[in-house]
């Protein structure tokens, strides 16, 4: 087989790859357009905390959800939506939050940063990361299924 020949067949399976291993637009834009939900479902679950509304965060936990707070302590969705109901923040933000998508599953890391008062009033001053781990259900609604923080030590 003569060079030039050998080169060609080299950059025709180079460009074979390249395509292969590239989504499509509509591959992309269903990422995109998932990243971009499961991003509003986190801002609209600080919104719950920020206003101790447990009607905002309700529809986004699964009815098996699990929490592990920065103690350690593993809680359900109860759990979780009373302590959003009997919480007052003051402040509440989120930081450097990222989606990544896979499949029907997406992950979101972020960090958050709050203060106010628990249930029984003693004050709180949260700086801690977090991992939501969000699942498409069959009804095509996403639903954080997980979530784990971990507290930043200053």
């Amino acid at each position: 087989m003569c060079r030039t020949a050998k080169v060609f067949l080299v950059v025709s399976a180079l460009a074979a790859a390249m395509i292969a291993a590239t989504p499509t637009r509509a591959q992309s834009n269903m990422a995109g357009g998932a990243e971009k939900a499961v991003a509003a479902l986190e801002n609209q679950w600080l919104q719950g905390q920020k206003t101790s509304n447990p009607a905002l965060v309700a529809p986004l936990l699964a009815d098996k959800f699990i929490n592990t707070d920065e103690s350690g302590k593993v809680t359900g969705k109860a759990e979780t939506l009373a302590d959003v109901k009997n919480s007052k923040w003051t402040t509440g933000e989120y930081d450097d939050v990222k989606v990544m998508v896979y499949g029907s599953t997406a992950i979101a890391p972020g960090g958050g940063k709050d203060s106010g008062t628990d249930a029984s009033g003693k004050p709180l001053n949260i700086n801690d990361r977090w991992t939501d781990t969000w699942v498409k259900m069959a009804n095509g609604k996403w639903e954080c299924v997980a979530s784990h923080q971990s507290a930043i030590k200053m």
